[in-house]
């Protein structure tokens, strides 16, 4: 592992994740990037939420929310990893084509990732984001479940 890849979502499970990524890219000497992904539909709920409250003319466009998105994916990192470098990232779109091409455009060779717990009928019928990047990417997936909280 060189570069590993972490994907940070708003679960108390991702920082047990994050912990785990953090250790092993260290004790391997590996970089370790942090990326939270908002999605499409999140981003323009918050969007018109903002819009929608009275008196308020704030620009929350597309880089304030990518920004936030990076801020969060920042402070999960501060909080677990103690001396363990990390580069926090933060996307919009879908989580699985995001996860995807940042994977590539980053060269990862590791990635970290919570999964649902599903039946795999209900991973075949809903789809499972964790699943995807297991059958999509060219390298070792580390997936995580459990509370998902």
């Amino acid at each position: 592992m060189e570069r590993a890849l972490a994907v940070v979502e708003p679960k108390e499970a991702t920082k047990e994740l994050v912990a785990e990524a953090g250790e092993l890219a260290n004790a391997v000497g590996a970089e370790l990037l942090l990326l939270h992904v908002t999605t499409e539909e999140e981003f323009q709920n918050r969007r018109s939420t903002i819009e929608n409250v009275a008196g308020l003319d704030a620009g929350y466009n597309v880089e304030s929310a990518r920004s936030g998105a990076e801020q969060f994916a920042e402070k999960i990192g501060m909080e677990v990893l103690d001396d363990v470098e990390f580069t926090a990232m933060g996307r919009i779109g879908d989580p699985q084509d995001t996860i995807m091409t940042v994977a590539d455009e980053e060269n990862a060779d590791h990635i970290f990732i919570h999964g649902k717990q599903r039946s795999p009928t209900g991973k075949a019928v809903f789809g499972d984001t964790a699943q995807a990047i297991i059958l999509g990417f060219d390298g070792p997936v580390t997936v995580t479940t459990g509370d998902d909280e």
